[in-house]
């Protein structure tokens, strides 16, 4: 059968079954379009034909002078060639008048381009309509005395009597236009980006099987209409490629953004490699390629600038808007140990040169949407940040940096910087909550060494107890305690009892465990204590941590000779404070003193612990530690049998544990 005997050899039982695609739903006719598209490997002579069509329509509608009169390309055109083209010209040509009959020859064409792109689809569509539309031009333009075969052909096709509508010019011309944007959207795609970095290029995917439908349906109603067989409404068909394509356009404009903005990207990258200092580091986060009038500003009391990070580190904390609460009362808790230059000894951990006064938090929030309701949100919880905060109401111009350097991917991180510009610990946030200030300076070894540095204790817990588990949750404190003074352990049981009731103090919330070492098991005190004692050394220690240890077990080994007791507090792991049994009853005692405290550091530990110090001090104070006696020792008799006399005293030494004394166990 004959391509143009296809239409007409339609039953009509078949025609009644066509869509009206007017009436078809997008994802409908992208569901058919997809059908018939299989691979992209079919080649054509895409430059040539583009540039043959281009002429074409432009000369027609008289855009431009110089195409009208100017000679085409003389290269030879192949692909597809003539007979492929005018196939699908005939068909077009032969379409009756009816929406339906469109969709049909429409999906068609779609049919025979199968294994053409769906850029090549279009073009090759339109190459077909300018067959009759270019010679019908060409023609109309023909002087009647040029030539005896031109004028002949002239009056052949009736172009004298026939008129082509302004429509099926401005339709054209539009075609070509839309032509051009899948053309772009092809050439783009072909470039491989990153779609997560140019999103919109996918998006741009998602509607060309919908603009490729309705550039050949028009394509098809103005070939009928240009040779008179039918007398489709052309506006309707420019209407909805208007829509269709209005979508791609967006996308297409939206993704020349992101590639745009992926190329300063790459140069911000580029720049990153030679940061000389924190500075550096930070003007090219908030600074560089700013595409705003707004200034950045970072504020904290009434400074401003990122001068003022200068010669420190920083703790850089990023973070979306949703939920950071937690993080916010932590990184204040921080802050303030950071500006406490009177806080008591805690270990004697070594922390190399860093000093606490070189480390300043600065809070950057990253907004996709800075509305009414964000810039809200922020207010707030500026009001409760101590620390310099980044306000910035725009796209952030080294967001880059955050995302590829920092490994940034939403959830809130503390990114340590140091003076020198250089990422000392991408995101310490985990060790933070961990460990607390214990972790300064917060590199990804401190988290490490603390852990390290007290394994060994609670492997030796879980021998005691293999329950202590279920108790050592991170997010718990747990009192562990002994001692020989019965009187003092239930004491010290019930006052700790009577804190684990009131586990919530303003918006800090904790939770109290408490276990006493052999409580259950008596048998369990001397194997806790021999555990202990296994892990001491006679030689010097090797390395930081081992040395850590050794002193930690002194520590322990020196607080078990306390007649009251002794008692050591952890979150979880993390072993804060070790002491002796009068001041830490005293402490849990006081509960009542100082727990308003627990607020003002947003953290039990620290406020327990200061108190702790309070009582250690007043306690060692009014203690004395002289020892007077007439009667220093009683009268003893020599042991040698043969003699029996009284001995004479020549010498007596008395040796304190002092918490005077460097090498104490006094904390």
């Amino acid at each position: 059968m004959s391509n143009n005997a296809f239409s007409s050899a339609l039953s009509n039982e078949q025609k009644s079954e066509l869509p009206n695609p007017f009436e078809l739903q997008d994802y409908e006719i992208v569901h058919k379009v997809y059908l018939t598209h299989f691979n992209d490997d079919e080649s054509y002579d895409k430059t040539i034909l583009i540039e043959l069509v281009s002429n074409i329509i432009s000369a027609s509608s008289q855009i431009s002078a110089t195409n009208s009169n100017s000679v085409l390309n003389t290269q030879v055109f192949s692909k597809p060639d003539f007979p492929d083209l005018k196939r699908i010209s005939c068909q077009m040509i032969t379409t009756r008048g009816t929406p339906e009959c469109v969709h049909l020859t429409t999906m068609w064409i779609l049919q025979r381009l199968k294994g053409f792109s769906w850029d090549a689809k279009a073009l090759i569509t339109l190459a077909a309509f300018c067959l009759e539309y270019g010679e019908y031009w060409h023609l109309y333009r023909l002087q009647s005395s040029e030539t005896t075969i031109g004028n002949s052909l002239k009056q052949l096709n009736q172009v004298v009597s026939r008129t082509v509508s302004y429509d099926i010019t401005d339709l054209a011309t539009f075609l070509l236009e839309v032509l051009r944007d899948i053309i772009k959207w092809s050439a783009l795609s072909a470039l491989d980006y990153n779609l997560d970095e140019v999103p919109s290029l996918s998006e741009a995917l998602h509607e060309i099987p919908l603009v490729v439908y309705w550039t050949l349906a028009t394509i098809v109603a103005s070939t009928g209409n240009l040779v008179g067989i039918s007398e489709h409404t052309l506006s309707v068909y420019k209407k909805k490629l208007t829509e269709v394509s209005k979508s791609l356009k967006d996308h297409l404009e939206n993704s020349q953004v992101e590639i745009d903005g992926m190329n300063a990207s790459g140069g911000i990258l580029a720049k990153y490699d030679k940061i000389k200092d924190v500075v550096g580091f930070l003007r090219l986060v908030t600074e560089e390629g700013k595409g705003s009038d707004q200034i950045p500003s970072i504020f904290i009391d009434k400074s401003k600038g990122i001068e003022v990070f200068k010669n420190n580190y920083v703790l850089l904390f990023i973070s979306s808007l949703d939920s950071i609460g937690d993080e916010i009362s932590l990184l204040n808790s921080i802050y303030k140990r950071l500006q406490d230059n009177q806080e008591p000894k805690i270990n004697d951990f070594k922390k190399e040169d860093f000093k606490k006064e070189d480390f300043k938090i600065l809070w950057i929030p990253i907004v996709d949407i800075w509305d009414e309701k964000s810039k809200e949100q922020f207010r707030k919880y500026k009001e409760s940040i101590k620390w310099h905060v980044l306000e910035y109401f725009s796209e952030l111009p080294g967001k880059i940096i955050i995302k590829e350097r920092l490994n940034y991917s939403g959830d809130p991180i503390v990114s340590v910087i140091d003076p020198q510009g250089q990422v000392m610990n991408e995101n310490a946030m985990h060790i933070i909550f961990e460990w607390g200030f214990d972790a300064f300076p917060f590199r990804k070894t401190d988290g490490a060494d603390i852990r390290k540095r007290w394994k060994w204790f609670w492997n030796l817990m879980r021998k005691v107890d293999y329950d202590i588990e279920e108790k050592n949750n991170k997010d718990r404190y747990i009192f562990i305690y002994g001692g020989d003074d019965t009187k003092w352990i239930q004491n010290f049981t019930k006052a700790i009892g009577s804190i684990k009731k009131k586990q919530n103090i303003g918006d800090i919330d904790f939770t109290i465990e408490y276990y006493q070492i052999g409580k259950e098991d008596p048998a369990k005190i001397p194997y806790f204590w021999m555990g202990i004692d296994g892990r001491k050394q006679n030689k010097a220690c090797q390395g930081k941590i081992d040395c850590e240890i050794q002193n930690a077990v002194k520590m322990l080994l020196c607080l078990r000779r306390d007649p009251s007791g002794w008692v050591l507090l952890s979150k979880g792991q993390h072993v804060t404070l070790t002491g002796h049994g009068e001041p830490m009853y005293q402490t849990v005692a006081d509960f009542d003193k100082w727990k308003n405290n627990v607020a003002d550091k947003e953290s039990f530990d620290v406020a327990f612990k200061e108190y702790y110090h309070i009582k250690l001090k007043e306690i060692s104070s009014r203690v004395s530690c002289a020892y007077n006696s007439s009667n220093v020792l009683a009268t003893i008799s020599c042991p040698n049998p043969s003699c029996g006399r009284v001995m004479e005293v020549s010498s007596v030494n008395y040796m304190c544990c002092h918490r005077d004394d460097p090498k104490s166990c006094c904390n």
